[in-house]
């Protein structure tokens, strides 16, 4: 049975279909929620993947191994994410002024609230170095972290927490404040959520889920452009 065990361990089909069946189960229970903001498949599914993995006592190498064709795939799904945004690139244009502005001042707020309350509560210049880029996508935020002298490991992990609590407040957040316009809350949503808060944004409107891929995308570019400024200076 423990050669067996073994076995299907070092399956690539084993992992990859548990990390599928698992999210195929946290999203159907967040369509029945009506996409509850505290049932988003990210926040759901993550933690059971990792306690299948721990109760196993499978090594991570080998569960990124077997799991690789995903984070491939990661690739063509951000490219194919430029479908829509060239279907509405006559409207993204005539928005552009505003939509730096925001972007400024959102990636701004972003780096300067972050890296101002770890220095509150003491962090070293490595933790906060960690934690300035945690509005960008992951191998961004990574490659940042590791520029200004972070971890970019915990960057990783602080970017997935910013996006999958990004993409559950959004929503009820912005219509609490009585925002209706999608391309704002979209904007909005992809500046501060990235990757995750741009999946939600299509979930909502696919206007606002375009206007939240340019607004991932600019937030990636301004981000690095603020953060080398910072190293730099």
């Amino acid at each position: 049975m423990s050669a067996l065990w073994h076995m299907l361990q070092a399956t690539p089909l084993l992992w990859l279909s548990v990390t599928l069946l698992v999210f195929e189960a946290a999203d159907r229970i967040s369509k029945r929620t009506n996409r509850h903001p505290l049932c988003h498949p990210v926040l759901t599914a993550t933690p059971v993947v990792i306690g299948v993995v721990l109760l196993t006592r499978t090594p991570y190498p080998v569960y990124a191994q077997n799991t690789a064709v995903l984070t491939f795939l990661l690739g063509p799904a951000t490219v194919g994410l430029a479908v829509p945004l060239w279907r509405s690139r006559a409207l993204i244009r005539r928005a552009a002024g505003p939509l730096l502005l925001a972007l400024f001042a959102g990636s701004l707020t972003s780096i300067v609230s972050v890296t101002g309350i770890v220095w509150a509560f003491g962090g070293t210049a490595q933790i906060i170095a960690t934690v300035a880029p945690r509005s960008v996508t992951t191998p961004v935020a990574m490659a940042l972290a590791s520029q200004l002298g972070g971890i970019p490991a915990l960057a990783a992990v602080v970017v997935l927490i910013a996006g999958v609590f990004g993409a559950m407040i959004a929503t009820p957040l912005l219509t609490l404040l009585r925002i209706q316009d999608f391309r704002v809350r979209g904007f909005a949503t992809g500046v501060a959520a990235h990757g995750v808060g741009m999946a939600r944004a299509f979930q909502v409107s696919e206007l606002g889920g375009t206007f939240a891929g340019v607004g991932m995308a600019l937030n990636a570019a301004m981000t690095a452009l603020l953060l080398t400024l910072w190293a730099v200076l």
